[in-house]
């Protein structure tokens, strides 16, 4: 059984959400929990608040086993970008773009 959870909005570019989701594809939900503790990376933090709420959304509301699961998929999408303006020389402006994500993570128990 699939079950999933998803971050809305996180203030990481999803580049940046992409590598760190990359390392953590296809392992079990406790090998990527220790990947992702020493990943110093602050797109880690996020991915790992996402893992641990598919974990908890398969134990508590389907009653899967736990030590079982992996992580089925996972990727990141675009989010809203907030768009700033820093002055620049002879009176211009610059744009700078301010990216989120929407980070999902799918865990399931069969191989």
């Amino acid at each position: 059984m699939d079950v999933k959870a998803t971050a809305k909005t996180v203030r990481v570019t999803p580049r940046k959400a992409r590598l760190v989701l990359d390392n953590v594809r296809g392992k079990s939900v406790e090998e990527a929990l220790a990947i992702l503790k020493f990943t110093p990376n602050e797109a880690a933090r996020a991915v790992e608040k996402v893992v641990k709420s598919a974990a908890a959304n398969a134990v508590h509301n389907n009653q899967l086993d736990e030590s079982k699961l992996y992580i089925k998929s996972c990727y990141a999408d675009c989010g809203v970008v907030m768009k700033r303006f820093m002055p620049r020389a002879k009176g211009n402006a610059a744009q700078i773009l301010k990216r989120t994500s929407h980070i999902t993570v799918v865990v399931s128990d069969e191989r």
